[in-house]
């Protein structure tokens, strides 16, 4: 599908649903699936062959019906009536705005949101997030697939500072950290402190303390919240922008050709003056 013009009426609505989606999270306390909803459409980029990543893809029947995707048929809807009120913005910038705006209401960093994603409606295959029962070796595999680096992978694993996993959606059960609707560092935190009754930790979050790469950062993480909150808004922009190339990046490189075609104009110019004048120097000196 063809990437929306992002003018000042875009600009507009993306506003308007921004501060929708702030009301309809704060009523509805989805910030968590919310969260959950903007990872899954981007986390299935290849770098290699550019497919897949955050276009809107995951609320096509085929993708949300994934396994991995479990559950985010309620945040697909809860945005289907954010839509309606905003239908020029692209489902890809949508839920996007829906995953900064979750971070935002809860406490978490301000992100860098730049809208102009275009929709698609080809639904990448099956088996491109990660797998919760895996070790260090298979979230490198997804994440470097990705693009994205062992920081982005620890900080972004930050997310599970929201929300809890449902039996039923992942077979697995209980929240990461005691106050699952506040986005902070207590989730590096309570993994380094190890197990604790009636708190979740997966396979793919206990390899982020046994790994010696991915330790560094939780260990940095754990006593520096600021800094986890820096990495994590860079990170997340990285992840949201996956594949896309952003309406002020193209402006930048319009404005450069501009400027070349007008200093080449220019010179043209001057070059055919000189000319004209010499042309005239000379008729008038035959003359004389």
């Amino acid at each position: 599908m063809a990437a929306p013009v992002v003018d000042a009426g875009y600009l507009k609505e993306v506003d308007k649903a921004r501060r929708d989606l702030r009301a309809l999270i704060a009523s509805k306390n989805c910030a968590p699936v919310m969260l959950r909803l903007a990872w899954h459409d981007a986390g299935t980029y290849d770098v290699k062959t550019k497919t897949g990543g955050p276009n809107g893809s995951i609320r096509n029947e085929e993708e949300h019906k994934h396994g991995a995707n479990a559950g985010l048929k309620i945040a697909i809807d809860l945005c289907e009536t954010v839509k309606a009120k905003h239908p020029r913005i692209t489902y890809a910038d949508l839920y996007q705005l829906a995953g900064v705006v979750a971070v935002e209401v809860t406490g978490g960093p301000t992100i860098d949101f730049v809208p102009g994603r275009r929709d698609s409606l080809v639904s990448p295959k099956e088996g491109r997030l990660p797998d919760a029962k895996q070790g260090s070796a298979h979230l490198r595999d997804v994440f470097y697939r990705m693009g994205l680096s062992d920081k982005d992978i620890v900080a972004l694993s930050g997310g599970h500072t929201l929300g809890r996993a449902h039996p039923e959606r992942s077979g697995f059960d209980g929240p990461w950290t005691n106050e699952p609707l506040k986005f902070d560092n207590s989730y590096f935190v309570e993994l380094l402190e190890g197990e604790k009754e009636g708190l979740l930790k997966l396979p793919t979050d206990k390899v982020l303390v046994e790994d010696p790469e991915f330790r560094g950062y939780v260990e940095l993480f754990a006593k520096d919240e600021d800094a986890f909150f820096k990495d994590y808004a860079e990170s997340h922009k990285k992840l949201s922008e996956l594949g896309f190339t952003s309406p002020k990046s193209a402006s930048k490189s319009d404005a450069h050709t501009s400027i070349l075609l007008a200093q080449s104009a220019v010179g043209v110019a001057v070059a055919a003056a000189v000319v004209f004048l010499s042309y005239c120097y000379e008729v008038s000196r035959r003359s004389k």
